[in-house]
C-alpha cells in the first residue's frame, strides 16, 4: 500500500522535478486541488481523480488515504513543495493508525525558490518564509515571527500576502518591519510564477507597504545588506570578502 506526497512546484509539467514524474508515473489514482490537477492535465491521463476545492484539505486527504488502503497506488498532488504549507504533513496525521501504508514525500520547488531565481538571487543567505494568511495560524504568531524576522535581519519571503478578505495583511507586515529597516530596503514581487502570465517587479520596501498584491503573489524583503545589480535583486553571501 503506497501513497506518494509530491510536490510539482509552481507552474505545469517542466516545473517537476525527474523523480516527481517518475512517481505520478506509478500511480494509479491522484488527489489534489482542481486548479493543481490541470496544471499536469497531461501527466494523468488513465489515471482515477480525487478532486476537492480549497478548504477541503483534510477530506481530500481522508480520501486519498482510503484509496490507498483499498489497493491503489496514489499520488497526492501539492504546489511547490508537499512539505511547505503543502499536504505531507496531513498525510501524516490522517494515516497514522495505519502503519501498513507507506508515505513517501517526493519534494518539489516551492515559491521561494522559483520566484528567487525570477528576481535573480534575493535568498543567498539566511533567509525566513512566512505565511500572512491567518487562516490557519492566529494574526498575533505571524506578528511575533515577523518581529523576530525583522530584528534577526533576515529575508523575508512572504507567502499569501493577501486574499478578498485579507486587504492589509501586507501592509501591517511592512509596518512591523519598518520598525527596524530602512524604507529603501530593496524586495520584489513575482505573480504566476512559472505559469502564464509570470510577471515580477522591482521596488523599496517603502513602497511595497502601500502596493496591492493577491493570492498569485509572492512577495521577497530584502535586508540590510540586499541591493539591485544590473536590475536584479541579490543578497550577497560574502565570498568576496573572504
Amino acid at each position: 500500500m503506497k501513497l506518494y506526497v509530491i510536490g510539482i512546484g509552481p507552474g505545469g509539467e517542466n516545473e517537476m522535478t525527474l523523480r516527481a514524474v517518475r512517481a505520478l508515473e506509478q500511480c494509479d489514482c491522484v488527489a489534489g486541488y482542481g486548479l493543481y490537477l490541470d496544471l499536469i492535465d497531461g501527466l494523468l491521463d488513465g489515471k482515477e481523480r480525487i478532486q476537492t476545492g480549497m478548504t477541503r484539505e483534510v477530506d481530500r486527504c481522508t480520501a486519498a488515504r482510503d484509496a490507498a488502503r483499498a489497493g491503489h497506488t496514489v499520488a497526492v498532488i501539492s504546489s511547490g513543495d508537499a512539505g511547505v504549507y503543502g499536504m505531507a504533513g496531513l498525510m501524516f496525521e490522517v494515516c497514522q493508525e495505519y502503519p501498513e501504508l507507506e508515505i513517501e514525500v517526493i519534494p518539489g520547488i516551492t515559491a521561494a525558490c522559483s520566484g528567487g531565481a525570477v528576481l535573480g538571487a534575493p535568498l543567498t543567505n539566511d533567509f525566513c518564509v512566512v505565511s500572512l494568511s491567518n487562516l490557519l495560524t492566529p494574526w498575533e504568531t505571524i506578528e511575533k515571527r515577523l518581529h523576530a524576522a525583522a530584528q534577526g535581519d533576515f529575508c523575508l519571503c512572504l507567502y499569501n500576502p493577501a486574499s478578498k478578505k485579507r486587504t492589509d495583511h501586507l501592509q501591517k507586515a511592512c509596518d512591523i518591519l519598518l520598525t527596524v529597516r530602512d524604507p529603501k530596503t530593496p524586495c520584489g514581487l513575482v505573480r504566476n510564477i512559472g505559469r502564464e502570465g509570470e510577471t515580477y517587479q522591482l521596488l523599496t520596501l517603502g513602497e511595497l507597504r502601500d502596493t496591492s498584491v493577491d493570492m498569485l503573489t509572492t512577495v521577497f524583503i530584502g535586508n540590510s545588506v540586499t541591493e539591485i545589480i544590473s536590475g536584479r535583486l541579490v543578497t550577497p553571501r560574502g565570498y568576496r570578502g573572504v
